[in-house]
Protein backbone atom coordinates (compact mmCIF):
# COMPACT_ATOMS: atom_id res chain seq x y z
CA UNK A 1 0.00 0.00 0.00
CA UNK A 2 1.29 3.54 -0.83
CA UNK A 3 1.04 5.89 2.17
CA UNK A 4 1.98 10.05 2.76
CA UNK A 5 2.00 10.39 6.18
CA UNK A 6 1.66 14.38 6.78
CA UNK A 7 3.75 15.41 10.01
CA UNK A 8 6.41 14.00 11.13
CA UNK A 9 5.58 14.75 14.97
CA UNK A 10 5.27 11.69 17.70
CA UNK A 11 2.39 9.87 16.04
CA UNK A 12 3.64 10.48 12.09
CA UNK A 13 6.72 9.38 13.29
CA UNK A 14 5.50 6.04 15.43
CA UNK A 15 2.95 5.33 12.50
CA UNK A 16 5.36 5.63 10.29
CA UNK A 17 7.58 2.80 12.14
CA UNK A 18 4.73 0.61 12.41
CA UNK A 19 3.71 1.00 9.00
CA UNK A 20 7.30 0.82 7.08
CA UNK A 21 8.04 -2.83 8.09
CA UNK A 22 4.93 -4.23 6.66
CA UNK A 23 5.67 -4.09 3.26
CA UNK A 24 3.93 -0.57 2.91
CA UNK A 25 5.48 2.20 0.80
CA UNK A 26 5.69 5.17 3.52
CA UNK A 27 6.39 9.20 2.39
CA UNK A 28 6.85 11.39 5.06
CA UNK A 29 6.25 14.75 4.51
CA UNK A 30 6.97 17.94 7.23
CA UNK A 31 8.42 21.14 6.93
CA UNK A 32 11.79 20.46 9.53
CA UNK A 33 14.53 19.08 7.02
CA UNK A 34 16.59 18.13 10.09
CA UNK A 35 13.80 15.84 11.42
CA UNK A 36 13.23 14.22 8.18
CA UNK A 37 16.93 13.37 7.51
CA UNK A 38 17.11 12.18 11.17
CA UNK A 39 13.85 9.56 10.42
CA UNK A 40 15.35 8.89 6.98
CA UNK A 41 18.38 7.43 8.24
CA UNK A 42 16.28 5.24 10.93
CA UNK A 43 13.58 3.97 8.83
CA UNK A 44 12.87 2.30 5.24
CA UNK A 45 11.30 5.38 3.73
CA UNK A 46 10.83 8.51 1.38
CA UNK A 47 11.10 11.87 2.83
CA UNK A 48 9.32 14.91 1.39
CA UNK A 49 10.44 18.84 3.22
CA UNK A 50 7.40 21.30 2.81
CA UNK A 51 4.06 22.89 3.82
CA UNK A 52 1.96 19.49 3.94
CA UNK A 53 -1.37 20.97 2.59
CA UNK A 54 0.60 22.12 -0.38
CA UNK A 55 -0.35 20.70 -4.07
CA UNK A 56 3.16 20.98 -4.72
CA UNK A 57 4.59 18.87 -1.80
CA UNK A 58 1.56 16.82 -2.07
CA UNK A 59 2.37 16.09 -5.62
CA UNK A 60 6.27 15.12 -4.82
CA UNK A 61 5.20 13.17 -2.36
CA UNK A 62 3.37 11.41 -4.64
CA UNK A 63 -0.53 11.85 -3.89
CA UNK A 64 -1.48 11.31 -7.57
CA UNK A 65 -0.89 7.46 -7.00
CA UNK A 66 -1.75 7.16 -3.25
CA UNK A 67 -3.71 5.14 -1.43
CA UNK A 68 -3.86 6.71 1.43
CA UNK A 69 -2.84 10.30 2.95
CA UNK A 70 -2.60 10.57 6.70
CA UNK A 71 -2.59 13.97 8.02
CA UNK A 72 -1.41 14.27 11.47
CA UNK A 73 0.51 17.60 11.81
CA UNK A 74 -0.27 19.96 14.89
CA UNK A 75 -2.56 22.10 13.19
CA UNK A 76 -5.90 21.20 12.36
CA UNK A 77 -6.24 23.77 9.85
CA UNK A 78 -3.45 21.84 7.90
CA UNK A 79 -5.32 18.64 7.96
CA UNK A 80 -7.85 19.86 6.90
CA UNK A 81 -6.72 21.45 3.44
CA UNK A 82 -4.50 18.59 3.01
CA UNK A 83 -7.10 16.75 2.67
CA UNK A 84 -8.88 18.77 0.42
CA UNK A 85 -5.96 18.91 -2.03
CA UNK A 86 -5.40 15.62 -2.10
CA UNK A 87 -9.43 14.91 -2.90
CA UNK A 88 -9.71 17.66 -5.59
CA UNK A 89 -6.24 17.29 -7.45
CA UNK A 90 -5.69 14.18 -7.06
CA UNK A 91 -8.62 12.15 -6.13
CA UNK A 92 -7.02 10.26 -3.46
CA UNK A 93 -8.99 6.92 -2.16
CA UNK A 94 -8.86 7.62 1.44
CA UNK A 95 -7.99 10.40 3.88
CA UNK A 96 -7.77 10.52 7.04
CA UNK A 97 -7.26 13.57 9.67
CA UNK A 98 -6.25 14.70 13.07
CA UNK A 99 -8.88 16.75 14.05
CA UNK A 100 -8.47 18.18 18.01
CA UNK A 101 -10.53 20.97 18.12
CA UNK A 102 -14.15 20.52 19.18
CA UNK A 103 -15.53 23.80 17.83
CA UNK A 104 -15.01 21.56 14.58
CA UNK A 105 -15.77 17.95 16.53
CA UNK A 106 -19.27 19.46 16.92
CA UNK A 107 -19.79 20.30 13.39
CA UNK A 108 -18.10 17.48 12.15
CA UNK A 109 -20.83 15.37 10.36
CA UNK A 110 -21.86 18.19 8.24
CA UNK A 111 -18.90 19.91 7.23
CA UNK A 112 -17.22 16.10 6.73
CA UNK A 113 -17.95 15.44 3.74
CA UNK A 114 -17.08 14.50 0.03
CA UNK A 115 -18.82 17.67 -1.16
CA UNK A 116 -17.52 20.15 1.78
CA UNK A 117 -14.92 18.87 3.73
CA UNK A 118 -13.60 15.20 2.46
CA UNK A 119 -11.95 13.03 4.88
CA UNK A 120 -13.00 9.52 5.39
CA UNK A 121 -11.99 8.81 8.82
CA UNK A 122 -11.55 11.50 11.96
CA UNK A 123 -8.89 10.51 14.76
CA UNK A 124 -9.46 12.93 17.62
CA UNK A 125 -6.87 11.98 20.09
CA UNK A 126 -8.55 13.71 23.34
CA UNK A 127 -11.35 11.95 22.26
CA UNK A 128 -9.77 8.32 22.28
CA UNK A 129 -7.86 9.15 25.39
CA UNK A 130 -10.76 10.41 27.31
CA UNK A 131 -13.04 6.94 26.60
CA UNK A 132 -9.62 5.15 27.57
CA UNK A 133 -9.61 7.00 30.87
CA UNK A 134 -12.83 6.37 31.72
CA UNK A 135 -12.31 2.59 30.88
CA UNK A 136 -9.71 2.13 33.71
CA UNK A 137 -12.30 4.19 36.11
CA UNK A 138 -14.90 1.66 35.32
CA UNK A 139 -12.81 -1.21 35.91
CA UNK A 140 -10.29 -0.61 39.03
CA UNK A 141 -6.98 -2.70 39.35
CA UNK A 142 -6.66 -3.21 35.00
CA UNK A 143 -3.76 -1.41 32.72
CA UNK A 144 -5.37 -1.80 30.12
CA UNK A 145 -9.28 -2.25 29.11
CA UNK A 146 -10.18 -2.32 25.24
CA UNK A 147 -13.83 -3.14 23.37
CA UNK A 148 -14.25 -5.14 20.35
CA UNK A 149 -17.77 -6.21 18.11
CA UNK A 150 -19.64 -3.18 19.61
CA UNK A 151 -18.57 -3.77 23.04
CA UNK A 152 -19.57 -7.45 23.39
CA UNK A 153 -15.65 -8.93 23.82
CA UNK A 154 -13.07 -6.85 25.68
CA UNK A 155 -9.03 -7.66 25.67
CA UNK A 156 -7.85 -6.37 29.56
CA UNK A 157 -4.19 -6.20 30.83
CA UNK A 158 -4.08 -6.58 34.56
CA UNK A 159 -1.16 -7.30 36.82
CA UNK A 160 -1.61 -10.04 38.84
CA UNK A 161 -1.62 -10.10 43.30
CA UNK A 162 -0.96 -11.99 45.63
CA UNK A 163 -4.53 -12.59 47.05
CA UNK A 164 -5.83 -13.44 43.97
CA UNK A 165 -7.07 -17.10 43.81
CA UNK A 166 -4.88 -18.02 40.70
CA UNK A 167 -1.89 -16.81 41.88
CA UNK A 168 0.42 -19.36 42.51
CA UNK A 169 -1.78 -22.21 40.84
CA UNK A 170 -1.68 -23.29 37.02
CA UNK A 171 -3.76 -21.51 34.93
CA UNK A 172 -5.83 -24.62 34.41
CA UNK A 173 -7.04 -23.85 37.27
CA UNK A 174 -9.49 -21.07 35.93
CA UNK A 175 -12.15 -23.43 34.62
CA UNK A 176 -12.47 -25.01 37.70
CA UNK A 177 -12.42 -21.56 39.93
CA UNK A 178 -14.92 -20.04 37.11
CA UNK A 179 -16.39 -23.46 35.13
CA UNK A 180 -19.69 -21.15 33.51
CA UNK A 181 -17.15 -18.54 32.47
CA UNK A 182 -14.98 -18.80 29.60
CA UNK A 183 -11.45 -16.99 29.10
CA UNK A 184 -8.86 -17.01 26.90
CA UNK A 185 -5.03 -15.70 28.58
CA UNK A 186 -3.18 -14.30 25.52
CA UNK A 187 -0.13 -13.22 26.80
CA UNK A 188 1.79 -13.39 29.82
CA UNK A 189 4.85 -10.79 30.67
CA UNK A 190 6.78 -11.99 33.67
CA UNK A 191 9.69 -9.65 34.42
CA UNK A 192 9.89 -7.88 30.92
CA UNK A 193 10.26 -11.48 29.51
CA UNK A 194 7.16 -12.38 26.99
CA UNK A 195 5.74 -16.19 28.06
CA UNK A 196 3.43 -18.28 25.97
CA UNK A 197 0.56 -19.27 28.33
CA UNK A 198 -0.25 -22.68 28.69
CA UNK A 199 -2.45 -24.56 30.90
CA UNK A 200 0.39 -26.10 33.49
CA UNK A 201 1.43 -22.02 33.41
CA UNK A 202 1.65 -21.09 36.73
CA UNK A 203 0.86 -17.70 37.93
CA UNK A 204 3.22 -15.10 39.49
CA UNK A 205 2.72 -12.05 41.70
CA UNK A 206 3.79 -9.76 39.45
CA UNK A 207 2.42 -11.19 36.33
CA UNK A 208 1.11 -8.68 33.74
CA UNK A 209 -1.76 -10.95 32.30
CA UNK A 210 -3.63 -10.00 28.88
CA UNK A 211 -6.75 -11.96 28.40
CA UNK A 212 -9.84 -11.85 26.08
CA UNK A 213 -13.32 -12.47 27.60
CA UNK A 214 -17.14 -11.55 27.25
CA UNK A 215 -17.07 -8.14 28.41
CA UNK A 216 -19.63 -8.86 30.86
CA UNK A 217 -17.15 -11.60 32.66
CA UNK A 218 -14.01 -9.23 33.23
CA UNK A 219 -14.36 -8.37 36.93
CA UNK A 220 -15.22 -12.40 37.36
CA UNK A 221 -11.46 -13.14 35.86
CA UNK A 222 -10.00 -10.06 37.61
CA UNK A 223 -10.82 -11.15 40.50
CA UNK A 224 -8.65 -14.57 40.04
CA UNK A 225 -5.82 -12.63 39.55
CA UNK A 226 -5.85 -10.16 42.43
CA UNK A 227 -8.27 -8.47 45.33
CA UNK A 228 -10.79 -6.61 43.26
CA UNK A 229 -10.46 -2.82 44.32
CA UNK A 230 -13.72 -0.89 45.50
CA UNK A 231 -15.48 1.32 42.76
CA UNK A 232 -13.52 4.48 42.41
CA UNK A 233 -15.55 7.17 43.90
CA UNK A 234 -13.15 10.46 44.44
CA UNK A 235 -11.35 11.53 41.92
CA UNK A 236 -9.12 14.45 41.68
CA UNK A 237 -8.19 15.57 38.25
CA UNK A 238 -4.91 18.07 37.64
CA UNK A 239 -5.62 19.83 34.15
CA UNK A 240 -8.46 21.37 32.69
CA UNK A 241 -7.85 21.11 28.87
CA UNK A 242 -9.87 19.18 26.76
CA UNK A 243 -8.76 16.14 28.49
CA UNK A 244 -9.53 17.08 31.88
CA UNK A 245 -12.55 18.70 31.09
CA UNK A 246 -14.00 16.16 29.50
CA UNK A 247 -13.22 13.26 31.79
CA UNK A 248 -14.16 15.26 34.30
CA UNK A 249 -17.95 15.60 32.39
CA UNK A 250 -17.89 12.12 31.95
CA UNK A 251 -17.34 10.91 35.74
CA UNK A 252 -19.04 13.54 37.62
CA UNK A 253 -22.58 12.09 37.52
CA UNK A 254 -21.07 8.76 38.96
CA UNK A 255 -18.00 10.50 41.50
CA UNK A 256 -17.44 12.92 43.64
CA UNK A 257 -14.88 14.98 40.91
CA UNK A 258 -12.13 17.20 42.21
CA UNK A 259 -10.38 19.39 39.13
CA UNK A 260 -7.52 22.09 39.71
CA UNK A 261 -7.01 24.64 36.43
CA UNK A 262 -4.08 26.79 36.68
CA UNK A 263 -5.52 29.12 34.18
CA UNK A 264 -7.95 31.87 36.18
CA UNK A 265 -9.91 32.12 33.18
CA UNK A 266 -10.17 28.61 32.04
CA UNK A 267 -11.49 27.49 35.72
CA UNK A 268 -13.97 30.33 35.79
CA UNK A 269 -15.20 28.76 32.21
CA UNK A 270 -14.68 25.18 33.67
CA UNK A 271 -16.67 26.02 36.72
CA UNK A 272 -19.60 27.26 34.83
CA UNK A 273 -19.45 24.34 32.23
CA UNK A 274 -19.50 21.22 34.91
CA UNK A 275 -22.51 21.05 37.23
CA UNK A 276 -20.87 18.94 39.36
CA UNK A 277 -17.00 19.32 39.66
CA UNK A 278 -15.80 21.06 42.23
CA UNK A 279 -13.08 23.41 40.10
CA UNK A 280 -9.99 24.98 42.05
CA UNK A 281 -7.43 27.76 40.25
CA UNK A 282 -4.29 26.34 41.90
CA UNK A 283 -0.86 24.77 41.12
CA UNK A 284 -0.98 20.81 41.60
CA UNK A 285 2.36 21.62 43.52
CA UNK A 286 0.93 22.93 45.83
CA UNK A 287 0.79 20.50 49.14
CA UNK A 288 -1.48 22.97 50.94
CA UNK A 289 -3.82 23.00 48.46
CA UNK A 290 -3.86 19.08 48.44
CA UNK A 291 -4.03 18.91 52.41
CA UNK A 292 -7.38 21.06 51.89
CA UNK A 293 -8.89 19.06 49.32
CA UNK A 294 -7.76 15.79 51.57
CA UNK A 295 -5.71 14.23 49.08
CA UNK A 296 -5.57 11.11 51.24
CA UNK A 297 -8.80 10.55 50.83
CA UNK A 298 -8.37 10.41 46.76
CA UNK A 299 -8.98 7.21 45.06
CA UNK A 300 -7.14 8.05 41.87
CA UNK A 301 -5.19 11.05 41.34
CA UNK A 302 -5.42 12.10 37.47
CA UNK A 303 -2.62 13.98 36.32
CA UNK A 304 -3.73 15.41 32.65
CA UNK A 305 -1.71 18.58 31.64
CA UNK A 306 0.22 19.02 28.22
CA UNK A 307 3.56 18.90 30.32
CA UNK A 308 4.88 15.53 31.38
CA UNK A 309 7.00 16.58 33.33
CA UNK A 310 4.63 18.72 35.30
CA UNK A 311 2.08 15.52 35.40
CA UNK A 312 4.97 13.13 36.62
CA UNK A 313 6.00 15.46 39.59
CA UNK A 314 2.05 16.17 40.06
CA UNK A 315 1.47 12.20 40.56
CA UNK A 316 4.07 11.68 42.41
CA UNK A 317 3.78 14.11 45.19
CA UNK A 318 -0.17 12.86 45.40
CA UNK A 319 0.54 9.38 45.66
CA UNK A 320 3.10 10.74 48.79
CA UNK A 321 0.56 12.45 50.67
CA UNK A 322 -1.32 9.75 50.25
CA UNK A 323 -3.47 9.47 46.91
CA UNK A 324 -4.39 5.56 46.39
CA UNK A 325 -3.48 5.61 42.36
CA UNK A 326 -2.10 7.85 40.25
CA UNK A 327 -2.97 8.02 36.56
CA UNK A 328 -0.30 10.21 34.16
CA UNK A 329 -0.89 11.25 30.91
CA UNK A 330 2.26 10.78 29.10
CA UNK A 331 3.15 12.26 25.57
CA UNK A 332 6.97 11.35 25.29
CA UNK A 333 7.30 7.38 24.41
CA UNK A 334 10.78 6.98 26.37
CA UNK A 335 9.14 7.56 29.18
CA UNK A 336 6.40 5.18 29.34
CA UNK A 337 8.19 2.09 29.70
CA UNK A 338 10.41 3.61 32.68
CA UNK A 339 7.03 4.93 34.41
CA UNK A 340 4.26 2.09 34.14
CA UNK A 341 3.80 0.10 36.85
CA UNK A 342 6.41 1.26 39.12
CA UNK A 343 5.69 4.30 41.47
CA UNK A 344 2.96 5.76 39.20
CA UNK A 345 0.39 3.24 38.34
CA UNK A 346 -1.08 3.43 35.07
CA UNK A 347 0.25 5.39 32.27
CA UNK A 348 -2.16 6.77 29.44
CA UNK A 349 -0.35 7.39 26.11
CA UNK A 350 -2.39 9.65 23.21
CA UNK A 351 0.14 8.39 20.79
CA UNK A 352 -0.71 4.89 21.47
CA UNK A 353 -4.51 5.49 21.20
CA UNK A 354 -4.44 7.51 18.03
CA UNK A 355 -1.79 4.83 16.68
CA UNK A 356 -4.59 2.33 17.94
CA UNK A 357 -7.18 4.07 15.95
CA UNK A 358 -5.65 5.01 12.90
CA UNK A 359 -4.11 1.23 12.24
CA UNK A 360 -8.03 0.29 11.94
CA UNK A 361 -8.38 2.08 8.90
CA UNK A 362 -5.21 1.21 7.51
CA UNK A 363 -5.37 -2.43 7.74
CA UNK A 364 -5.92 -4.43 4.98
CA UNK A 365 -9.87 -6.33 5.09
CA UNK A 366 -12.32 -5.49 7.15
CA UNK A 367 -10.91 -4.53 10.17
CA UNK A 368 -13.41 -3.20 12.90
CA UNK A 369 -10.87 -2.24 15.38
CA UNK A 370 -7.70 -2.24 16.53
CA UNK A 371 -5.37 -1.95 19.54
CA UNK A 372 -2.30 -1.31 20.43
CA UNK A 373 -0.82 -3.36 23.24
CA UNK A 374 2.43 -3.65 25.29
CA UNK A 375 3.90 -0.31 23.78
CA UNK A 376 3.44 -0.91 20.10
CA UNK A 377 4.88 -4.19 20.01
CA UNK A 378 1.43 -6.63 20.17
CA UNK A 379 -1.80 -5.65 18.42
CA UNK A 380 -5.26 -6.96 18.75
CA UNK A 381 -7.42 -7.09 16.02
CA UNK A 382 -11.32 -7.47 14.92
CA UNK A 383 -11.89 -8.77 12.12
CA UNK A 384 -14.77 -10.06 9.69
CA UNK A 385 -14.60 -13.14 7.71
CA UNK A 386 -16.02 -12.98 4.56
CA UNK A 387 -16.07 -15.36 1.19
CA UNK A 388 -16.57 -19.06 1.46
CA UNK A 389 -15.31 -22.20 1.94
CA UNK A 390 -13.86 -22.39 -1.45
CA UNK A 391 -12.03 -19.37 -1.45
CA UNK A 392 -10.96 -18.68 2.22
CA UNK A 393 -8.18 -19.77 4.17
CA UNK A 394 -10.45 -20.25 7.67
CA UNK A 395 -13.81 -20.26 6.71
CA UNK A 396 -15.09 -23.57 7.52
CA UNK A 397 -12.26 -24.82 9.43
CA UNK A 398 -11.85 -25.79 12.67
CA UNK A 399 -9.33 -23.41 14.55
CA UNK A 400 -7.10 -26.53 14.84
CA UNK A 401 -7.33 -26.96 11.06
CA UNK A 402 -6.22 -23.15 10.37
CA UNK A 403 -2.12 -22.21 10.20
CA UNK A 404 -1.97 -19.36 12.24
CA UNK A 405 1.87 -17.89 11.93
CA UNK A 406 3.82 -17.93 15.54
CA UNK A 407 2.55 -15.80 18.03
CA UNK A 408 -1.12 -15.02 16.57
CA UNK A 409 -3.86 -16.79 18.37
CA UNK A 410 -7.34 -16.49 17.57
CA UNK A 411 -9.25 -15.31 21.15
CA UNK A 412 -12.98 -14.88 20.68
CA UNK A 413 -15.81 -14.77 18.05
CA UNK A 414 -18.89 -12.60 17.56
CA UNK A 415 -21.46 -14.98 15.77
CA UNK A 416 -24.81 -13.16 15.75
CA UNK A 417 -25.42 -12.15 19.30
CA UNK A 418 -23.08 -14.77 21.07
CA UNK A 419 -19.85 -14.58 22.38
CA UNK A 420 -17.31 -17.62 21.63
CA UNK A 421 -13.87 -17.68 23.30
CA UNK A 422 -12.22 -19.42 20.83
CA UNK A 423 -11.66 -23.33 21.31
CA UNK A 424 -9.64 -25.46 18.92
CA UNK A 425 -13.12 -27.55 17.78
CA UNK A 426 -14.45 -24.24 16.82
CA UNK A 427 -15.72 -23.91 13.20
CA UNK A 428 -15.34 -20.46 11.56
CA UNK A 429 -18.41 -19.20 9.70
CA UNK A 430 -18.70 -16.11 7.32
CA UNK A 431 -19.31 -13.11 9.02
CA UNK A 432 -18.19 -14.59 12.51
CA UNK A 433 -16.38 -11.12 13.65
CA UNK A 434 -12.92 -12.45 15.31
CA UNK A 435 -10.96 -11.18 17.78
CA UNK A 436 -7.33 -11.63 17.19
CA UNK A 437 -4.11 -11.26 19.35
CA UNK A 438 -0.81 -10.91 17.69
CA UNK A 439 1.98 -10.74 19.97
CA UNK A 440 4.35 -9.13 17.08
CA UNK A 441 2.86 -6.92 14.94
CA UNK A 442 5.73 -8.15 12.36
CA UNK A 443 3.58 -11.19 11.46
CA UNK A 444 0.60 -8.65 10.40
CA UNK A 445 0.69 -9.00 7.03
CA UNK A 446 0.68 -12.61 7.17
CA UNK A 447 -2.52 -12.35 9.25
CA UNK A 448 -4.33 -9.82 6.98
CA UNK A 449 -3.05 -12.54 4.09
CA UNK A 450 -4.74 -15.63 5.82
CA UNK A 451 -7.79 -13.76 6.46
CA UNK A 452 -8.61 -12.15 3.25
CA UNK A 453 -10.35 -14.15 0.44
CA UNK A 454 -8.95 -15.44 -2.49
CA UNK A 455 -10.40 -16.55 -5.79
CA UNK A 456 -7.64 -18.91 -6.83
CA UNK A 457 -7.34 -20.77 -3.39
CA UNK A 458 -8.36 -24.29 -3.58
Amino acid sequence: MKIIILGAGQVGTTLAANLVSEDNDITLVDNEAERLLALQDKHDLRVVNGIASSPRVLREAGAADADLVVAVTNSDETNMIACQVAYTLFNTPTKIARIRSTDYLREKNKLFQSDVIPIDHIISPEKLVTDEIVRLIDYPGALQVSHFAEGRISIVVVKAYYGGPLVGYALSMLKEHLPHIDCRVVSILRQDKVIRPQGSTIIEAGDEVTFICATIHIKAIMSELQRLEKPYKRIMIIGGGNVGSGVAKRLEEQCSVKLIERNPERATALAERLSKTLVFCGDASDQSLLFEEHIENIDVFLSLTSDDEANIMAALLAKRLGAKKAMVLIQRMAYINLLQGGTLDIVVSPQQATISALLGHIRKGDVGNVVSLRHGIAEALEIVVHGEANSSHIIGRKISEIKLPTGVIIGAILRGEDVMVARKGLVIEENDRIVVYVSDKKYIPEVEKLFQPSAFFI
